[in-house]
């Protein structure tokens, strides 16, 4: 029986982990599910940094709209997980992304250049669903890598 219990433990923290690497993957293209795969109804995402330069908490429509917005934006999105650590109903994982800017995001002019920057994501599951998100990225090196910092970049 205790041995029936672990594999059961194990199993879930499997099923968090990957679905917290399949949500990250919907910042890149070609992704073959939606947001509904993975979230739930009162789904809640807190940036720190956002990319206009405060801290916004946004409602699953908000967030719907700002991947949209991410995707007319940017393309060659590449996602790579770097580290993923889980602890209950929660699961952490550090993320690398490069794309290149196409478009005007978040009152960011287009570059055309390419980004490269990591990040934090921290998800809260319940019922195998990301109810709230914590992200904390690197802006500073996303705006550097697209040209747009004070020195020039």
């Amino acid at each position: 029986m205790e041995t029936l219990l672990a594999t059961q433990e194990v199993s879930m923290a499997t099923d968090h982990k990957s679905t917290s690497k399949h949500f990250l993957e919907l910042w890149g293209d070609n992704t073959p599910h939606g947001p509904d795969d993975y979230l739930a109804e009162n789904y809640i995402n807190h940036q720190m940094p956002d990319a206009a330069g405060g801290t916004s908490t946004k409602s699953l429509s908000e967030w719907r709209d700002l991947l949209a917005q991410f995707h007319e934006a940017f393309s060659d999105v590449k996602l790579e997980i770097l580290l993923q650590v889980q602890d209950g109903d929660y699961v952490c994982s550090r993320f690398r992304m490069t794309a290149k800017q196409t478009g005007e995001f978040e009152g960011l002019p287009a570059t055309g250049k390419t980004s490269t920057w990591t990040g934090v994501d921290t998800g809260r599951y319940e019922d195998g669903k990301l109810v709230e998100t914590w992200v904390d990225w690197d802006k500073y090196s996303f705006l550097e890598g697209l040209g747009l910092t004070s020195d020039g970049g």
